[in-house]
């Protein structure tokens, strides 16, 4: 077969592209293999069939963009807005969002696989999900053994011992009156509000990851491979930080934006403990930032059914994709290619261009950088 995109192997896609993202004239080939009736253009019927070849798996299962979608990412790349897209529009169109869906960068952020949460102080066996935080290891392991990611990053919870979020700490802060849990009837789980300025909703957590406590460290069976980045988080004893890029209040953030810049990272795929706390926390954070993101659900276990179903919803719903861990090796290896990511990249192609200073934003006044020393 020619290396060039032929209308055939385009449409009747049972695999990789035949083409080389990086090749001028694989683009040529492909842009005139859609081009049906041969005017120059892609109308939007044009462009709908090179959805349809783009977003299907390596078995031939097809992921469709709804109609509403398929306009506007059309739109996007239609500069001139003349109802099609010319060859220098493909060439954009090419550049900035085909090659990454087809050759993805991707990294892997494992979220709190910590003792504590597995077998410690906040074991979430106990919780009312009663999930195993064990069960993450051995699809998190198998992972990293056949997956090759182009990063991997770990996050730990790393706590000061008088940290803000620990129930045994609550006679040294004062609960402010509109709390409608007062001090003196609060439990562990429970929410309470401490005084400002400004006021500040606490879920109150059995002590847990305290920084060089055993229950800190990551599970002796997990494998952490070389190279492998760890991004420590709630360092700040008078404010919590279930996302691994900023604590809840967006005072203190972590490196984790800046390795991720540094990598040119497209894609996270997230996963760990806890599913409905600072793994959804982090998901729904990479996705506001503007990364495609994957959310692996048989690598993580949570504290609550509902707010686990009210996660996955909510991801699903901002354009990111929820996947079991068999799934994660063909998407990473650009043979799976979700409409969802697809629609989630133009999407931000067309933030970049009405806002260019969006993506090189300093961070936010009187924002400081979280070290790790794990």
């Amino acid at each position: 077969m020619e290396s060039g995109c032929s209308a055939e192997p385009c449409e009747g896609l049972d695999g990789p592209w035949a083409y080389e993202p990086d090749r001028q004239e694989d683009m040529d080939a492909c842009f005139t293999a859609f081009d049906k009736d041969g005017d120059g253009y892609l109308d939007l019927k044009e462009f709908g069939s090179v959805c349809r070849a783009l977003f299907r798996n390596d078995k031939g299962k097809i992921y469709t963009l709804e109609p509403k979608q398929l306009y506007e990412v059309f739109n996007i790349f239609d500069r001139n807005k003349d109802g099609y897209i010319d060859r220098e529009e493909f060439t954009r169109c090419w550049n900035q969002w085909i090659k990454t869906i087809v050759r993805p960068v991707s990294v892997f952020l494992i979220v709190d696989v910590q003792n504590d949460f597995i077998s410690g102080t906040l074991n979430i066996s106990q919780c009312a999900a009663q999930q195993n935080g064990l069960d993450v290891i051995e699809p998190i392991n198998r992972l990293l053994d056949t997956v090759e990611f182009d990063a991997v990053f770990y996050s730990l919870d790393w706590h000061p011992s008088d940290h803000v979020s620990f129930i045994d700490n609550l006679p040294y802060r004062r609960v402010d009156p509109s709390s409608q849990v007062k001090a003196e009837d609060a439990k562990t789980y429970d929410t309470v509000v401490f005084e400002g300025p400004p006021l500040m909703k606490q879920r109150l957590w059995p002590r847990h990851c305290v920084q060089d406590s055993w229950g800190a460290e990551l599970h002796k069976d997990l494998k952490v491979v070389e190279g492998a980045i760890k991004i420590c988080k709630g360092t700040n004893p008078e404010v919590d930080s279930y996302s691994v890029f900023w604590d809840n209040k967006k005072l203190t953030r972590t490196t984790l934006s800046d390795e991720l810049r540094a990598k040119n990272a497209t894609d996270i795929y997230v996963c760990g403990l806890a599913y409905d706390v600072c793994v959804g926390a982090s998901a729904l954070d990479a996705l506001s930032i503007g990364y495609r993101t994957v959310l692996i659900d048989d690598c993580s276990r949570g504290v609550d059914l509902s707010d686990i179903e009210k996660t996955k919803k909510t991801v699903a719903s901002s354009s990111g994709v929820i996947v079991n861990s068999n799934q994660v090796k063909a998407m990473v290896e650009g043979r799976d290619r979700r409409a969802e990511l697809g629609y989630k990249l133009a999407i931000e192609i067309r933030k970049r261009e009405e806002d260019p200073e969006a993506n090189n934003a300093p961070p936010l006044a009187g924002q400081t950088i979280e070290s790790c020393n794990a």
